[in-house]
């Protein structure tokens, strides 16, 4: 029972740290690898995509030392990060920059929201001034709103 509330610890505290390093060093000192997220240029890959394997090295501690230390709620805690990982992948890559063409519409007002407050984030083309860093926190307003339109939609 440790290791699951140690794996849901692990996923809800990485949205704050990807809130925390999105705002603080991806907008700050290492806007170099991040800058090219922020406007449409050629080729497939960006030197953003490191931030993956910057994110992936707790993951992998987690998991490796838990495992080779027969600490379960470590092993845990890494296998919740890198759960948040692969949900990032799908949510940011996959529904919000279409970088795969696998989930492109949706019917949910979450979901809306959530690209939508992306897109906001994006009409700031340079390192100061953009807002909204998080991903899956969205303010409940918003989904309300999103509600809304989708019902005017029908």
């Amino acid at each position: 029972m440790i290791a699951v509330g140690m794996f849901l610890l692990a996923y809800v505290l990485m949205e704050g740290a990807a809130w925390a390093a999105h705002r603080y060093l991806m907008h700050g000192p290492l806007w170099s690898l991040h800058a090219d997220h922020h406007s449409k240029e050629p080729g497939f890959f960006e030197k953003n995509d490191a931030f993956f394997l910057i994110f992936a090295i707790p993951s992998w501690l987690c998991i490796m030392l838990g495992m080779m230390h027969q600490a379960p709620a470590s092993t845990a805690f890494g296998f919740g990060i890198a759960a948040y990982g692969f949900t990032y992948f799908l949510v940011h890559e996959v529904f919000i920059h279409q970088r795969f063409r696998w989930w492109v519409h949706t019917d949910n007002a979450y979901f809306r929201a959530v690209r939508l407050k992306h897109k906001w984030h994006h009409k700031t083309l340079g390192k100061e001034g953009s807002q909204h860093f998080g991903l899956l926190w969205v303010p409940l307003s918003m989904v309300r709103d999103e509600a809304r339109k989708m019902k005017l939609e029908q």
